[in-house]
């Protein structure tokens, strides 16, 4: 069947199996939380979730985290909801599976608010900002990298915004991780188009500053439950042996 994810001039067809009931609030296309079983197979005439031809890189950055790949990894795909990133308010995993070589592919819908400039948006001509994002990833345990891509499918007819973020093992220290990430950026059919790009760009700057914040605090959370299991466990272990000491 075919459904529609609203767009700013028209909607972007898309094509999709067991796709269920959406609603409209406020002018903004809600996905609901049992969305785990669609498959996207075409959005906005089969945009690939790959860098496209005659694109400028806008930007690009690398990070270190003093964590191993796998703390990383757990964090990096649980990273939403978190305090330093509000503006992404909905993710919904669309398709899980591992294939022949062990690596597990997920792709999410993630609903974000994209929070550009009152400037940029009186000049692209919208009020708001609410847009969705198809995200596909790959996690390779064996070769120990885990790959994220992910493109708008919304206002695809004014702007179009392509991410890439790679986490492997530091090279010479395996306590640690390397993040890079880019973003290829285009506005098309708008006056001073280059001007609103590198206001994007700035945007997601730091809003990639955020991300890095937020990993810092899902693993923070993360190693807070993991010792409070430990502690539980412990403490189950103590009664049995205590009552087994009395019993003596």
């Amino acid at each position: 069947m075919m459904i529609f994810v609203e767009d700013f001039q028209g909607a972007v067809p898309v094509s999709a199996t067991r796709w269920r009931v959406v609603t409209y609030i406020k002018g903004c296309l809600l996905l609901p939380s049992f969305l785990t079983s669609v498959t996207l197979s075409s959005v906005a005439g089969s945009r690939a979730l790959t860098e496209k031809p005659n694109k400028m890189k806008i930007w690009a950055s690398e990070h270190i985290f003093n964590h191993p790949w796998e703390t990383v990894t757990k964090a990096a795909m649980q990273k939403y909801p978190n305090p330093m990133n509000p503006s992404v308010f909905g993710v919904d995993v669309l398709n899980r599976s591992i294939d022949t070589q062990g690596r597990l592919h997920s792709t999410r819908l993630l609903s974000t608010e994209w929070g550009l400039p009152a400037m940029a948006k009186s000049m692209i001509g919208v009020t708001r900002t609410c847009t969705y994002v198809q995200e596909h990833s790959v996690v390779d345990p064996k070769e120990k990298t885990f790959e994220l891509k992910s493109t708008n499918i919304s206002f695809t007819n004014l702007v179009s915004v392509d991410e890439k973020l790679t986490y492997k093992p530091h090279p010479q220290d395996p306590e640690k991780t390397v993040l890079t990430q880019e973003a290829l950026i285009s506005v098309k059919g708008i006056s001073l188009s280059s001007y609103l790009e590198g206001l994007m760009a700035k945007t997601i700057s730091v809003n990639a500053n955020k991300g890095r914040e937020a990993m810092e605090w899902v693993i923070r959370r993360l190693n807070t439950e993991i010792e409070e299991l430990a502690a539980t466990a412990r403490g189950t272990m103590r009664v049995p042996m205590a009552a087994a000491a009395a019993d003596k």
